[in-house]
């Protein structure tokens, strides 16, 4: 299984054309495509000028094939007149849980990310505008990654399982920052997103796994501790939320 995303900056007023031509030149132009199951659009909720397109294939030679094609080009010269800047991941999904991406000026430039466990296999699932997206990065102390790994597989894992709402889960290493990992969760919808950290399980969590964290966030929640308040720094867990503009699964 083979996961592509393209990362780009627009103008927010544009978010109407763009999910206009993402509906009427990208889908119909992907679906066509061999070996492309399905393709979805995404907007930050952080930053209203970030959107996400993802696509997935079933393995990576039909990816590539699709980029030598000049279809990709093709596509991208459209979107272009809407950018501010763009920058694109290719993400494989290999049978041992390896990633590789790529990215530069015209093609990606490739590097690796290992997944500790994947939820469910069936990440295009049924569409739906109302899906949600949640990635949570975090700092881990060094000698523990280990150990987080294992708490997240034996303890996060199940327990998003089973959560109302959540589509599936998966974590990822940076191969950038050293002992920064991913959280990626995807959800039928925002309120089903919004409950699960409304609920304090998050929080509850957080609180398994916070001693593997950085020295920084040790310090931090001491710290908080005797002044009585919250603080922020470098070493806070890291909240990017993504709704869905558009979106098609076509197998």
């Amino acid at each position: 299984m083979y996961m592509r995303i393209v990362q780009i900056n627009i103008e927010p007023q544009q978010i109407g054309e763009v999910r206009k031509l993402y509906n009427q030149e990208i889908i119909p132009a992907l679906q066509n495509v061999q070996g492309c199951y399905c393709a979805r659009l995404m907007q930050s909720d952080d930053h209203g000028d970030e959107l996400i397109s993802m696509t997935l294939w079933d393995k990576q030679e039909d990816a590539q094939a699709y980029e030598k094609s000049g279809l990709f080009q093709k596509l991208h010269a459209q979107v272009k007149p809407f950018l501010n800047a763009s920058s694109e991941w290719k993400i494989q999904l290999s049978e041992d849980f390896t990633l590789e991406f790529d990215d530069n000026d015209e093609e990606p430039v490739v590097i690796s990310y290992p997944i500790v466990e994947v939820s469910n296999p069936d990440i295009c699932g049924e569409e739906s505008q109302r899906m949600y997206t949640r990635i949570v990065s975090a700092k881990i102390q060094p000698g523990k990654l280990e150990e987080f790994k294992k708490l997240y597989r034996e303890e996060i894992l199940p327990t998003l399982r089973g959560v109302e709402g959540c589509r599936y889960a998966y974590l990822t290493e940076s191969d950038k920052e050293k002992n920064e990992v991913f959280s990626v969760t995807i959800w039928n919808s925002k309120k089903h997103a919004d409950d699960y950290e409304n609920s304090g399980q998050f929080d509850d969590l957080t609180d398994r796994v916070k001693h593997t964290l950085s020295e920084l966030y040790q310090w931090k929640m001491a710290l908080e501790k005797d002044l009585g308040k919250k603080l922020a720094t470098s070493a806070d867990l890291k909240v990017d939320h993504y709704s869905m503009v558009a979106g098609k699964r076509f197998y």
